[in-house]
Parts: structure tokens; sequence; C-alpha cells
């Protein structure tokens, strides 16, 4: 196997109640370089994510009982910022978006092709590590009250650390590299490693983090848009 391929033996948690895919995606993700745990649905994936720490969940939305939107939303309510890609049958605009606005961070459309799979959890992966000194702002970015440290990717202020998803974490990295430069879309869905997500996940993403730096979402002091263009930061007290 390449080098490239080996992605530092990530661990991967497959969730699906569809027993022969499960079975087919953990031996084909293990040939692959990863780990790779698995299970059939939402409780069985809890009791996972509370035994051992995973690098990315691979979760199916349409499951019995609790759905996977149901779960990956209610991982998000409690703090646990997990990278995860998420697999459905259904793969219109609407649904992807839905997907981005409970916290997943990518969505692939069933049937797919495994190795589209492998290079987007790579994707993920890359995107969720700590980023490349080169690429770092030169020191915290202050957001009011807050700091944003992308080295350690985390959001402090008074009342402690905020926790940022992949996502969010990547977004406002971009953002504070280039402070006060104005992203178009395109470029900050390249930054989040989803250049097909289109334009209304970019903006889900943007409404999300600005939901953890903004004293008011609705009237942003710091992440601006800029109409017909895409969005800048504006970094200060």
């Amino acid at each position: 196997m390449p080098a490239e391929l080996a992605t530092d033996n990530a661990h991967l948690l497959v969730v699906d109640d569809d027993a022969r895919l499960r079975a087919l995606l953990q031996r084909y993700l293990a040939e692959q370089g990863f780990r790779v745990t698995s299970a059939a649905d939402a409780a069985a994936a809890r009791g996972a994510l509370a035994a051992m720490a995973f690098d990315l969940v691979v979760l199916d939305v349409m499951m019995p009982g609790e759905t996977g939107l149901e779960l990956v939303e209610s991982l998000r309510r409690d703090g646990n910022d997990v990278p995860v890609l998420m697999l459905t049958a259904r793969g219109g605009p609407d649904d992807r978006v839905a997907g981005f606005e409970m916290g997943a961070d990518d969505y692939l459309a069933k049937p797919f092709d495994p190795r589209e799979l492998a290079l987007r959890i790579r994707t993920i992966l890359r995107r969720t590590a700590p980023p490349t000194p080169t690429l770092l702002p030169q020191a915290p970015v202050q957001l009011g009250m807050r700091w944003f440290d992308a080295e350690r990717s985390e959001l402090r202020g008074p009342d402690g650390t905020i926790r940022l998803t992949g996502g969010e974490a990547a977004l406002l990295a971009a953002l504070a590299r280039r402070p006060g430069e104005v992203l178009s879309r395109e470029e900050i869905a390249a930054a989040l490693g989803t250049p097909e997500a289109g334009e209304r996940a970019v903006d889900v993403q943007v409404t999300r983090l600005r939901r953890k730096i903004e004293p008011d979402p609705r009237e942003p002091r710091f992440l601006h848009t800029v109409r017909h263009r895409g969005y800048v930061l504006r970094p200060g007290p």
C-alpha cells in the first residue's frame, strides 16, 4: 500500500443498519489502512463513542429509531466535535444542507464508489488535523472578548473554551489567515475540503460559526457578508 494511503492508522466508526454494507465498508476501509469499528444503530454508536476515541464517524442517515441526523445533532449539542461523514440514499441539495445544519462535516449519497468514500475521509482527516504552521495566523486572533488560537483550533474567552467542529475551525482559520480580505464562497468551500457542497452549505457553516463568535449573530461584528462576493473576517476588540 502506498505510504500516502496510510492516514496514520486513523480510527473510524461506521454506523449503518445494513449489515451487508457495514461489513463491506469495514473490510474495504481496513484494507485502506484505517482501523474500523462498526455499529448497527445510533444506540450502539453511542456506546462505542462513550468507550473509545474515534478520528471520524461514517454515519448513515436513515436508520430505524434514532436517525443519523438526530444522532449528529445530539453529539454536537453535547459538545462532541468528532468529524462526521453522512451517508444517505437521498442526495438532493436540501438533504445535504440538512446534514450540514445538524453539524456534519461532509455528505455522500448512495450508491457511491468506495474509493470516493476513502478520498473524502482522508480529506476530512487532513482538514481537521492541526494546520501546517506556515498556514497559521501569526498570533491568536481577537474577536471581542474571545480569542481564536488556530494552532489549537480553540476559541477561548472569559467563559472558557468554546468547542468548534472541524468545519468551523477550518472556516475560521481560513478567514483569520486573510483578515480584512473577502473570500468567495468557492474559496471557502475549497478551504473546507468540500468544493462540491455548494454555496448554501458554505452559508450554513458561516451561520453556525457566527453563533459561536458573535455577540449577536443577527448583527455580525466580525464575520461579515459582502454581497455578491463572499465573506470577510474583521477581527478586533
